[in-house]
């Protein structure tokens, strides 16, 4: 029986094709991004001379098919998808857009993020203390306006706030809006179940008798304004017979300082629909 040698039986990489060498049968050399076994020995006979080279593995096109993706993508922020017949390129959306697919048979693209996506937060917090005495609707003197500027008129805004309020009788306190520096006027969103009773109304202050208590009194709710200007947002309100209405303090924290003052706090959030 013939005696193999194992050894022999492979090809021999020979790197790129160099006209001054010799090759032998089962060379394999590179040459125009191609690689090419020797199937006689020559010298000087460049690939793809058929006489001397078989062609072994062909480079893919470059460029002329979509492969080569340097030219497909062109711009920071592009996407490359399969447009049916090609790849393609799909050219950055704009900020806050998201990618959207459009089923099967159709390109994806970019569209508007769906509603819920928080635009932007303007947060105050009301440390100092304010009070007011006035039998009708007032503010509070020194007490700041809490203000958002819309990014689009066909935003929303979370109306958020907390306040510590506390008076000798009684009083109630709601909120007014203006819009691009224009007057103020309730900010109600409707008349609620009770008759004559205001959705813009934050509560009724009454000590009950005690006169070392801060009362939380929570609002919140969904605002639209429909525009891209200022909103500002006020707190005011109105004592009975008359008393004095406090923000961030109790009626008698002179008398009891080490009760501490809270602090009230108030939250705007712009939403898109």
């Amino acid at each position: 029986m013939a005696t193999v040698n194992l050894g022999s039986i492979k090809f021999n990489w020979q790197g790129a094709y160099d006209n001054a060498t010799a090759y032998s049968v089962d060379d394999v050399v590179s040459s125009g991004g191609n690689s090419y076994v020797c199937i006689a020995a020559t010298t000087g006979n460049t690939p793809p001379n058929a006489t001397y080279w078989e062609l072994m593995a062909q480079a893919g096109t470059n460029g002329t098919d979509g492969t080569d993706l340097t030219t497909t993508l062109t711009t920071q922020g592009d996407l490359v998808y399969y447009n049916g017949s090609a790849l393609a390129r799909l050219g950055a959306g704009t900020s806050g857009q998201v990618l959207q697919t459009n089923g099967t048979g159709a390109n994806p693209s970019w569209v508007d993020a769906s509603g819920g996506k928080v635009v932007q937060q303007v947060e105050t917090l009301i440390t100092g203390v304010y009070s007011s005495n006035s039998t009708s609707f007032t503010t509070f003197s020194g007490l700041p306006v809490f203000s958002i500027t819309p990014t689009s008129s066909s935003n929303k805004i979370l109306f958020q706030a907390v306040f510590y309020m506390a008076c000798g009788n009684w009083g109630i306190g709601k909120f007014q809006r203006s819009i691009g520096g224009g007057s103020y006027a309730d900010f109600n969103l409707g008349t609620s179940a009770v008759s004559g009773a205001s959705n813009a109304h934050i509560g009724n202050f009454y000590d009950f008798n005690d006169a070392s208590i801060q009362r939380a009194f929570p609002f919140q709710t969904i605002d639209t304004p429909n525009t891209t200007s200022q909103v500002d947002y006020r707190l005011v309100a109105a004592s009975y017979n008359p008393t004095t209405i406090y923000i961030n303090r109790s009626r008698t924290q002179s008398a009891y300082p080490s009760l501490g003052n809270c602090v009230s706090h108030v939250l705007l959030t712009e939403i898109t629909t």
